[in-house]
């Protein structure tokens, strides 16, 4: 078993269940009426699922990559609708598990591990997919504050997350070097979702446009330092990336169960 602990194979025995036994039943509905996986995902969350790669000091399991990627794995063999909502909820958290300042991580960890909210990573925009170079959104710096405008495009969890992790330029003149991070509550003024994609697959998902206008954060809830936001989104897509391997493996093992079934 490629080395698993005994925790991780109980996180496999755990998540498997799972699938099999509220995912499978409802995967077909849920992808049909494109309807976002809500119920289940808080359920994940009760039984643990939705901490695991979050510090116990933050009510999570306090594992690590691998401990997500094997529960995104057993999920995805069932749905990849659910597999993909529930792995970018942990893709929307890392930056703040990363880069987070201990009161931003107090602040907004617990609430993830619990299932109290979902997180959003806002990366890519209309013109711009993971070039964090060419990123339009900007955050100007405006005393305590930065004010925070533009559009991220094909947000996954955009319509329903509580918070989200952004990447926006401070100073344009430095190219990939003038972008940095923030988190940004989704109930502040000027923070509004836009067009629902209709998509080909994984229609369980939510996946939006998220509008930012003229939306006040606290410096304090920058992520790292000043022109580090290049940085925040590689280490993230780098730490979250595993994840999709193991959702394409997860998806490929439940096709392949269906067709020797059929």
């Amino acid at each position: 078993m490629y080395g698993f602990t005994e925790e991780q194979l109980e996180i496999k025995q755990l998540a498997a269940q799972f699938a099999d036994e509220r995912v499978k039943p409802v995967r077909a509905e849920l992808d049909e009426k494109e309807e976002f996986p809500d119920e289940i995902l808080k359920e994940m969350a009760a039984s643990g699922l939705a901490g695991l790669y979050i510090e116990e000091k933050y009510d999570g399991f306090g594992g690590g990559v691998l401990d997500l990627a094997i529960a995104v794995e057993e999920i995805s063999r069932a749905c990849g609708g659910v597999g993909v909502s529930y792995a970018a909820n942990a893709l929307g958290a890392y930056p703040i598990v990363l880069y987070g300042s201990e009161d931003v991580k107090q602040q907004w960890l617990p609430k993830i591990a619990s299932g109290e909210i979902y997180a959003a990573f806002c990366l890519t925009e209309p013109g711009v997919g993971s070039d964090a170079g060419g990123i339009q959104t900007t955050a100007t710096a405006d005393g305590d504050d930065f004010i925070i405008n533009g559009t991220k495009q094909w947000i996954t969890n955009g319509g329903v997350a509580g918070v989200y992790s952004v990447i926006a330029m401070t100073d344009k003149s430095r190219g990939p070097r003038g972008a940095s991070a923030f988190v940004v509550d989704r109930n502040t003024p000027g923070v509004s979702i836009g067009k629902k994609e209709k998509k080909m697959g994984i229609r369980c998902s939510n996946t939006t446009e998220v509008h930012f206008e003229d939306v006040r954060v606290p410096k304090t809830n920058m992520l790292g330092k000043p022109g580090r936001g290049f940085r925040v989104a590689m280490d993230t897509l780098d730490t979250s990336r595993p994840g999709i391997g193991a959702q394409a493996v997860g998806i490929a093992q439940g096709a392949l169960d269906e067709a020797i079934a059929f």
